[in-house]
């Protein structure tokens, strides 16, 4: 961010959406449904968190903030809301798979993504040159500010999509787009790494499997940060190989000026023992011809 004045930077994250859970069982019915412990969610705060299978597979990774957005919301006074912010192309199928669970519960669920919109805001020095109003700290000098969509954006200097991405990827924050809900366990992630699980809270779905693979220690195979040797387009989704064999699987990806990409993967640990990768490319010529030669590059937290 040294290219940049004084002035915050603002991105608009008009490919995020909000999913608002709303009524006097919202907590208890989140807690039991997500990764996190929904006790921790404060005013003004965000908590990751994950949805999962009963196979402990990560549906959607989801950024949770405590309603009402807005002091005039009917209803706001009498019951609890809570927001999920989370990519738009999985807000339909987010919202199915949790309305299943909802049985007796007294909370709704609604689409809000059409009546606010998210905008990714960088400070340039210090957290407290962040908007106050709506404002929830994301990572860093960074945080998400929620407006209604007929509101004018934060002020600052206009901040490419990609740019934003690309300091995810140095976060080494996971996200979820529709090629690759479903496909890993939640470790695979690194949501463990994150926060966005609670080893010590009660049982949600997926939570055993979870459970399993923390105190076990089996996994083998971990989102990893990567940067290619030559140009190279890729996106979330995408199977390759790397060069030393191992297959992997493409989380989020951005292309830098010179080209190069610099993604996250799930791919093997160095030097962990070989296991079976369904989401494995096949052993052909194609696909030894598409292998990539990249560098590792460190994340900000430690992987076991």
């Amino acid at each position: 961010m040294s290219t940049m004045s004084d002035s915050p930077a603002v991105c608009c994250l008009d490919d995020l959406g909000l999913l608002s859970f709303r009524g006097p069982d919202t907590r208890k019915f989140l807690q039991g449904q997500l990764s996190n412990d929904t006790g921790k969610l404060l005013p003004g705060a965000l908590l990751r968190t994950g949805l999962h299978t009963p196979q402990g597979r990560t549906l959607a990774v989801l950024a949770l903030i405590s309603g009402p957005l807005d002091a005039a919301t009917p209803g706001a006074a009498a019951d609890e809301e809570v927001l999920a912010v989370l990519p738009r192309e999985l807000i339909v199928i987010t919202a199915a798979t949790l309305r299943r669970y909802v049985l007796r519960a007294k909370v709704a669920i609604s689409d809000r993504s059409a009546s606010h919109r998210i905008y990714g805001v960088v400070a340039a020095a210090a957290p407290d040159g962040l908007p106050a109003a709506g404002s929830y700290p994301y990572d860093g000098l960074r945080a998400l500010v929620i407006r209604r969509t007929e509101a004018p954006a934060p002020p600052g200097e206009a901040l490419a999509r990609t740019r934003w991405r690309a300091l995810d990827i140095a976060a080494g924050l996971p996200q979820l787009y529709l090629p690759t809900s479903g496909q890993f366990v939640a470790q695979m992630l690194n949501l463990d790494q994150v926060g966005a699980i609670a080893f010590d809270k009660g049982c949600y779905t997926g939570q055993e499997v979870i459970a399993r693979a923390h105190y076990r220690g089996r996994v083998k195979r971990r989102m990893q940060r990567f940067v290619s040797h030559s140009p190279l387009h890729l996106v979330a989704g995408d199977a390759r190989q790397l060069g030393d064999g191992r297959s992997l699987r493409v989380i989020e990806a951005v292309q830098r000026e010179d080209g190069r990409c610099e993604f996250l993967a799930v791919t093997a640990l160095p030097g962990a023992a070989a296991e079976p990768d369904p989401t494995a490319p096949p052993t052909t010529p194609a696909a030894a011809a598409a292998r990539i030669e990249a560098t590792a590059l460190p994340l900000p937290y430690p992987l076991e």
